[in-house]
């Protein structure tokens, strides 16, 4: 049987590594600074970047991805750019546009609702901001599992009929919302189970509302990541290269699931970002395609496009940017000015490298 490619030793992995940390814009999962480590491989470049609270068990799957990457390189594309979404924090309706403006050319929006301490109210004008900026955009949500089943029935009606209420196409003063108008695309992640999203999703549909519910870490964080769909808790799925252990893992666990996938990033850098594009470009289209190669938008819009978050990133600003709302298919390699100036201090690179040794002693 042959093996998987990979580093000589654990030493040679180390060897390897940058750890980095990339200052933000804005708030986002708590932090105003991202710690990632990267690692030079002899195919390329990958990033481990597990979130500090999660444990060894979790964190090992990302560093398989980062290592599938670096010494394997990426799967076979079948695109030469993909489709991004906007993403809009939970911030303030009047932050919204300028947000925006860090994503030229999307045309699809997911905005972060349900955020600790603010009320629908706030979502609902988040989401208004949003088409008031961007008219005609689709609109997706993300509750990151905050709702009851409850909670998320209401709010889902509530902001489905804000998206229709904002239709350009409709003339103020022209009557009721019309509930044949285009809505929300999809609720991410509305509750936290699978029971919870079984039961929303026929909730849902017993009061008429047309909303797709798309499961997130239901899938990321599960034993079983294709339970959700199996068990009827899921429309569409929401993947993430990283936590599921690399893009030809996360190729597999799409073709399992059987319904349309967003693929998605974690607050990564460039490197991070290219190994969710590189996954996004090697998934099937929803047509037929030509010679192997699909039309660019044949997928969903991904959620690759955080890296408008960061001041400053591994990449110069036009190396790896949305163009058109695209971005490119290919390898990213940092700077190495870059990884100079925005090297992590002893401290903390100690403590990746001691976190690297121990998940890797799990691969």
């Amino acid at each position: 049987m042959t093996s998987v490619p990979g580093p000589e030793s654990i030493d040679d992995l180390l060897d390897r590594v940058h750890v980095v940390a990339l200052p933000m814009r804005v708030r986002f999962r708590g932090i105003t600074e991202r710690e990632v480590a990267l690692i030079e491989g002899p195919s390329g470049w990958g990033e481990f970047g597990a979130f500090p609270e999660y444990g060894n068990d979790e964190a090992a799957t990302w560093l398989a991805s980062a290592i599938e990457m670096a010494w394997q390189g990426p799967p076979p594309a079948r695109r030469s750019r993909v489709p991004v979404n906007a993403t809009v924090p939970a911030v303030a309706a009047g932050e919204v546009a300028g947000i925006l403006e860090r994503f030229p050319g999307c045309t699809t929006v997911k905005v972060k609702v349900a955020e600790s301490g603010q009320q629908l109210v706030d979502d609902v004008a988040r989401v208004a901001a949003v088409l008031q900026a961007r008219p005609g955009a689709r609109v997706r949500v993300d509750a990151n599992g905050a709702w009851s089943v409850d909670e998320a029935a209401h709010a889902v009606r509530v902001l489905d009929q804000a998206v229709r209420a904002a239709d350009a196409s409709r003339s103020p003063g022209t009557g009721p919302v019309s509930l044949d108008g285009p809505g929300l695309e999809y609720v991410e992640q509305p509750c936290a189970t699978v029971e919870e999203l079984t039961e929303l999703r026929a909730r849902l549909a017993g009061d008429g509302v047309r909303v797709d519910v798309a499961a997130d870490e239901s899938i990321r964080r599960a034993e079983d990541p294709l339970r959700v769909v199996r068990a009827g808790g899921a429309d569409r799925a929401v993947v993430k290269v990283a936590p599921l252990g690399g893009p030809r893992r996360l190729l597999a666990v799409a073709a399992g699931l059987g319904v349309p996938v967003t693929v998605s990033s974690a607050l990564d850098s460039a490197v991070g970002v290219s190994a969710g594009v590189a996954a996004a470009a090697a998934l099937p289209g929803g047509r037929a395609c030509g010679d192997n190669h699909c039309d660019d938008d044949e997928i969903p819009a991904s959620g690759l496009g955080t890296g408008g978050f960061f001041v400053e990133d591994v990449v110069e600003p036009g190396a790896f940017t949305l163009v058109d709302g695209h971005l490119p298919v290919g390898p990213v390699v940092p700077e190495e000015a870059r990884l100079e100036g925005l090297r992590a201090g002893p401290d903390r690179r100690d403590w990746w490298l001691d976190r690297i040794r121990r998940c890797h002693a799990l691969l």
